[in-house]
C-alpha cells in the first residue's frame, strides 16, 4: 500500500502533464512517436518492462552508478525500486486516460479562452483541467489499482525481500510458494477489496461525468 500511494501521487501529476505535452506537439509524426513511447510499457510483458528497468538502474549501469557514487543510493533492490516499477507499469494508463478526458474538451472553450487573453497555464488548470475530472480522476484510480498489483516489473528490479521490497502481490506468490494458503488468501482478499473498491469508484466517477457504466 505504501508503494501504491506513492507511486499515485508520482504517476498522477507524470500522467497529466505528459498528456497535455504530447497534445501540444503540433507535428503529427512526433505526435505518434511520443504517444508510442509513453504508451510502450502498457503492452510489453512486465518482465521485459523490468529488465529495461534494471539495466538502466542496476549498480553497475550508469545511472545507477550516478546515485551510488554521488547520493551513496542504491536504487536496485530497495524499496525506492518497487516505486519505480509502479510507476513505470501504472503510468500509461493515466496517461492516456488524461489524454482521453483533454481531447473531450470542447475546442470552442480553449480558443475562447484564449481570445479571452488567457495564457495557456490557466488555461490548462481552469479550462481544460477543470472539464476534465472525472475522466482524469477514474485514470488515477485505474493507475493506483495497477500500481496496487504489479508483480512482474517488481520482481526484476526489486527483487523479493521480506520487510524490504515483498509488496502484497508478491507476498501472494511467497505464501504460495511456501504452502501457507490461508496466509495467502488473507493478502488476496485485501488485494480484492481495494480493486472492488477502485471499480466502484471509477463507475461513480463515470455516472459524474454523465455517461453511466458504460459511459
Amino acid at each position: 500500500m505504501r508503494t501504491a500511494s506513492l507511486s499515485i501521487l508520482i504517476t498522477f501529476f507524470l500522467g497529466i502533464f505528459a498528456a497535455w505535452g504530447v497534445m501540444s506537439i503540433k507535428n503529427r509524426l512526433w505526435r505518434f512517436v511520443w504517444d508510442g513511447i509513453l504508451t510502450l510499457p502498457l503492452v510489453l510483458p512486465p518482465t521485459v518492462a523490468g529488465f529495461f528497468l534494471l539495466y538502466i538502474f542496476g549498480v553497475k549501469r550508469p545511472v545507477g552508478q550516478f546515485f551510488l557514487d554521488y547520493f551513496s543510493v542504491k536504487i536496485a533492490f530497495s524499496w525506492g525500486a518497487t516505486v519505480i516499477a509502479a510507476v513505470t507499469m501504472s503510468f500509461p494508463l493515466m496517461y492516456r486516460s488524461a489524454r482521453g478526458a483533454f481531447e473531450q474538451v470542447d475546442p470552442d472553450l480553449l480558443a475562447a479562452a484564449r481570445t479571452l487573453g488567457m495564457g495557456e497555464w490557466t488555461i490548462f488548470w481552469k479550462v481544460l483541467l477543470a472539464n476534465s475530472i472525472p475522466g482524469v480522476a477514474g485514470g488515477g484510480i485505474l493507475a493506483f489499482a495497477r500500481g496496487l498489483g504489479e508483480f512482474g516489473a517488481t520482481s526484476m528490479i526489486a527483487g523479493n525481500i521480506a520487510g524490504r521490497t515483498r509488496t502484497l502481490p508478491m507476498a501472494v506468490y511467497s505464501e504460495v510458494a511456501a504452502g501457507n494458503m490461508d496466509t495467502a488468501f488473507v493478502y488476496v482478499a485485501v488485494i480484492a477489496a481495494v480493486a472492488f473498491l477502485c471499480i466502484l469508484l471509477m463507475n461513480a466517477a463515470a455516472w459524474r461525468a454523465g455517461g453511466g457504466i458504460h459511459g
